[in-house]
């Protein structure tokens, strides 16, 4: 592997970060808080260790296959690792372990968090939350090949690696203009939600944290009640549909820019994702009517933003869906292991994997009747190969068995069963909220510090999709081989 354009790559990540802390900075000094100190002395360490690294001068300055995975496993752990201070230097959280989750569970997107209480913490810590979930929601790497201005054909292990789903190197002929063109997108959605918020009565900076956090589908808020907090259904409406909208692939709004209609209207995950939002809608608000909600309308407002916020795996709530009826929670657990499309910024196995696995047991099934037929599972009217159907298996049977394994690590702290696999699964799947005592207005704050670190790891491994985390588990891949 060239060990040093992969540490050149993560020093100019670190820059990054220390840029995006100068935003919390700023507020901190605009409201005349002390916490301006704290977020000055960590982007000051953070740019002193993107300098170390990016000082380095590397002969060889092509990334290859296996860099492209190292640059994105070691830069999530140390945007993450980084991402502690200002939680340390405020004061915050009680402890390192608990500063760690809560970075974590930023950069990955998920939105859980172990603060008991988020009315009282500061403005800057606040934005600082949903900034790192804003800047993890693309991918933190994908951010840094749209800045980079030397940004080559190489670097597409990078984005392949981080950002599953599309072909980038298909997509236009130079990766940089990828990233440009996916990070436009990507504004373009955050600044619509911002505008239509403050629209709808929200003050300047509760409006920046949800649209950061909806774009992002990753949930954190401003407050401990979430987005019931405000009782607007203007507000929770408008978040509904750019919640949906961001559990989109990107690709195709790309595709509509370009007036092409004949991607997205042939795109069969897309189609899937949509019946799935309406068909569990449906369920959800039909089980609720006449029992939680009296009113149709209250009903099919809750229901359809409880089935957004977890199908785009936001994690977003208007109340307390822990207190409905089995039916409505169990469609609701469904949503978030199904999550959003690839190329999203959405999480969970995504509805790709979904499709794929169902037409494949629908193949085996008619293998079954007529075992001589030759059967083509296809997927946007194109064959899909065998080493990718062999691939989307493996990955869900990594997944069940990698859950089971953090389900058993998690027993130890000796929580009810509900908690703890809705606990796993919520974390795995980038979601934040879940059932018991992780339940839509609960925290993360009374697991021990293994409990943590075992949720911590499942937030990384949902967010990167497994494999990337797995490799460096394996011996070959650190052998000095060029592939």
């Amino acid at each position: 592997m060239n060990y040093l354009m992969i540490f050149k790559s993560l020093g100019t990540l670190c820059y990054i970060e220390a840029a995006g802390m100068l935003i919390p900075f700023g507020i901190a000094l605009s409201g005349g808080r002390g916490g301006a100190t704290a977020f000055l002395f960590s982007a000051l360490i953070t740019a002193a260790v993107g300098l170390g690294m990016s000082a380095l001068r590397p002969k060889n300055t092509d990334i290859y296959a296996k860099d492209g995975f190292a640059v994105v496993g070691f830069g999530w752990l140390l945007v993450s690792l980084l991402g502690t201070l200002p939680f340390l230097f405020s004061g915050v959280t009680p402890s390192f372990t608990d500063a760690l989750f809560e970075s974590i569970s930023g950069f990955s997107t998920t939105g859980a968090s172990v603060l008991r209480s988020v009315e009282s913490l500061p403005r800057e810590i606040l934005f600082w939350r949903s900034l790192t979930i804003w800047m993890g929601g693309l991918g933190f790497l994908v951010l840094m090949l749209a800045i980079l201005p030397g940004a080559r054909a190489n670097t597409v292990h990078i984005m392949r690696a981080e950002f599953p789903g599309p072909s980038p190197d298909k997509f236009v002929p130079k990766i940089g203009q990828v990233a440009k063109i996916l990070y436009g997108i990507y504004l373009g959605v955050t600044a619509a939600v911002f505008l239509l918020l403050l629209l709808g009565g929200m003050g300047p900076f509760d409006a920046a944290v949800h649209a950061l956090g909806t774009a992002s589908t990753g949930g954190f808020s401003s407050r401990s009640a979430s987005v019931g907090a405000f009782g607007s259904a203007y507000v929770e409406g408008v978040i509904t549909v750019f919640m949906l909208l961001s559990g989109v692939n990107f690709t195709l709004y790309y595709a509509l820019l370009k007036r092409n209609w004949r991607p997205v209207l042939r795109d069969e995950e897309l189609r899937l994702y949509a019946v799935t939002a309406l068909v569990a809608t449906a369920l959800v608000a039909l089980n609720l009517s006449g029992g939680v909600f009296r009113a149709p309308g209250e009903t099919l407002r809750h229901a359809s933003f409880q089935v957004a916020s977890l199908l785009s795996t936001t994690g977003y709530t208007t109340a307390d869906f822990n207190a409905w009826p089995t039916l409505s929670q169990f469609v609701l657990f469904l949503l978030t292991v199904c999550g959003a499309t690839a190329g999203s910024t959405g999480g969970g196995l995504k509805c790709v994997r979904v499709l794929i696995l169902f037409k494949v047991a629908r193949r085996e099934v008619g293998k079954l009747i007529h075992p001589r037929s030759v059967r083509a599972v296809t997927l946007n009217g194109k064959a899909v190969d065998e080493p990718t159907l062999s691939g989307v298996v493996i990955f869900f049977f990594l997944y069940v068995t990698l859950a089971a394994a953090a389900i058993l690590a998690l027993s130890f702290d000796g929580k009810d069963l509900l908690s703890t696999s809705s606990a796993v699964f919520a974390s795995l799947n980038n979601i934040g909220p879940g059932l018991g005592l992780v339940e839509a207005t609960g925290h993360y704050a009374d697991f021990s510090t293994l409990g943590k670190l075992t949720l911590s790891l499942c937030m990384i491994v949902g967010r990167l999709e497994i494999y990337p985390v797995l490799l460096f588990c394996a011996p070959t891949f650190w052998r000095r081989v060029n592939l």
